[in-house]
C-alpha cells in the first residue's frame, strides 16, 4: 500500500488543470508543465485535488502509483511556486558572473567556464560566491545544479570547491609529518 500515493494533490487558486487521454497538462501563474500517465494507475479531478489509483494490485501498477502523484505534485508545485536550488563556492579565486545567457565559472581551472544556461532557467549570482538556480520544471533545476557542481566538486581537505548551500562537506586530515 503506497503511503504518499494515497494523499490527494491539493490544487491551489489560480492553477488549471485539464486531462487528455492519459496526458496531464497543469498551468498556472509562472506557465504550464505536462506529463504523460502511465496506463497502470488512473487519475481522477474531484474538488481541486488530483487523486491517483492504481488499476489493480500488481507490484508494476502499485510502484506506479506513488510516482505518478509524485510527479503531479511536483507540475502543481511548479507552476505555482516554482523551485529553487542554491549553490555556494568556496575557495580562493573562485568566482561566478552572469553576462547575458552564459554564467562565467573561475574555479580555479587554467580556463573560466561557459555554462549557457538552458531555457527556463533563471540565474541570478547576488554575490560572486552565491548561484541561485530557479525554474519551474523541478528535474531540470536539479540536472542544471548538478552539472554546475559537476565542474568542482567539493574535496574533503580543505573544502574548496561547489556545493549545495548547506551541503556539510566530510574533512579529512592531512599528511603528518
Amino acid at each position: 500500500m503506497s503511503r504518499i500515493g494515497n494523499k490527494p494533490v491539493s490544487v491551489p487558486d489560480g492553477v488549471t488543470i485539464e486531462l487528455a487521454n492519459q496526458a496531464l497538462i497543469v498551468k498556472g501563474k509562472l506557465g504550464e508543465l505536462s506529463m504523460q500517465v502511465v496506463d497502470q494507475v488512473d487519475i481522477d479531478l474531484a474538488d481541486n485535488k488530483i487523486v491517483v489509483t492504481p488499476k489493480d494490485q500488481t507490484k508494476v501498477s502499485r510502484s506506479m502509483w506513488g510516482l505518478q502523484r509524485s510527479l503531479a505534485q511536483n507540475l502543481v508545485t511548479g507552476v505555482s511556486e516554482g523551485f529553487v536550488k542554491e549553490l555556494e563556492i568556496q575557495g580562493v579565486g573562485y568566482r561566478a558572473t552572469l553576462q547575458d545567457k552564459i554564467l562565467k565559472l573561475q574555479l580555479g581551472h587554467s580556463h573560466d567556464i561557459d555554462f549557457p544556461i538552458p531555457e527556463g532557467i533563471a540565474i541570478e549570482c547576488e554575490r560572486p560566491t552565491a548561484i541561485k538556480i530557479k525554474g519551474i520544471d523541478k528535474q531540470q533545476v536539479g540536472q542544471v545544479a548538478a552539472k554546475i557542481r559537476a565542474f568542482r566538486p567539493p574535496e574533503p581537505y580543505k573544502g574548496k570547491g561547489v556545493r549545495y548551500a548547506g551541503e556539510y562537506v566530510f574533512r579529512k586530515e592531512g599528511k603528518k609529518k
